[in-house]
């Protein structure tokens, strides 16, 4: 790999994506930009259906959070999202990981319309998790460790997350806000957005502090880094801040796709990053899993 600049060239544009702005484009990833209309175009259709039908998968405690969410139900700091969505996460066998996952133990629910939703974001899925662990191969050639040094205990058995989110507009005006989700960094290691083509609404906050605009590039996905990543760096890649504004005449789509650690993984500072910055931790270590539904526990009103 030494000699291959080709490379070299891409895990410098990571290295410099990361260190400088935290959010990057792909292309060239290898999913057809028709699969990734046809994704979304699924998702589209869902939300048109009547809300009575929406319902059939709606998302409780029961169903370990998975399922769909109505307008204002999931919450940002406090503050109701105008979205409505669908969370989907890696299946969780009863008891798999002891206490631990016990609020979010169990499947996905699928909706029976339209009728390829399941087989075709089964096989989305899929491809999303070999292109996310292909791009941390790479974020890890960045930061100067092996190219497997995310596998293993760290993210040899990755978890992931998928939500399918809609940003109405006819939105009843006592409840309206133009927050379609609001400011916040992402909980995992990287995060793909696959978003509607035409619609500028996701808005990144750069390091002097202005919002702007992941304008949206055909093909592309937007990519992310998390929290976890910056503990296991140690601070040296950090998560950008980041927002949903709802100013469109038109309905939105974006599908985000969360690349994590393993559930139970205890993430804390790499040594080799330790030593990048002054030997000492400058984050306590955090399990992954006991961080995610101390989230999903307090991100909903039901």
């Amino acid at each position: 790999m030494a000699n291959d600049r080709d490379l070299l060239q891409v895990v410098r544009l990571l290295d410099d994506a990361c260190k400088e702005a935290g959010f990057f484009y792909v292309k060239g990833h290898g999913i057809d930009e028709s699969l990734m209309r046809e994704v979304r175009n699924v998702t589209r259709k869902f939300f048109q259906l009547p809300y009575e039908e929406k319902l059939k998968i709606k998302m409780t405690p029961q169903s370990g959070y998975r399922g769909y969410q109505r307008l204002g139900e999931n919450i940002t700091k406090g503050k109701p999202d105008m979205h409505e969505a669908i969370d989907c996460y890696t299946p969780i066998r009863p008891g798999k990981y002891g206490d631990l996952a016990k609020p979010m133990e169990g499947s996905n629910l699928w909706p029976e319309y339209p009728s390829n939703f399941e087989v075709l974001l089964e096989n989305y899925i899929n491809l999303c998790r070999d292109i996310s662990r292909k791009i941390m191969r790479g974020i890890a050639l960045a930061l100067g460790g092996a190219i497997d040094a995310f596998e293993g205990e760290t993210a040899g058995d990755p978890f992931w997350v998928l939500r399918l989110i809609g940003y109405p507009v006819d939105i009843p005006k006592e409840q309206r806000t133009d927050t379609g989700c609001g400011a916040h960094t992402d909980y995992g290691l990287l995060t793909l957005v696959n978003q509607d083509d035409d619609i500028c609404a996701l808005e990144v906050q750069n390091r002097s502090g202005e919002w702007i605009y992941a304008t949206p590039i055909p093909g592309t996905f937007v990519c992310n880094i998390g929290d976890m990543l910056k503990v296991w760096t140690n601070g040296i890649y950090q998560p950008t801040l980041h927002r949903v504004v709802n100013n469109s005449p038109r309905y939105r789509v974006s599908v985000a796709f969360f690349y994590e650690s393993n559930f139970d993984a205890a993430i804390e500072p790499v040594e080799f990053c330790r030593e990048k910055t002054g030997g000492a931790a400058k984050y306590e270590k955090v399990v992954y899993g006991e961080h995610l539904v101390q989230k999903v526990l307090t991100n909903f009103v039901m």
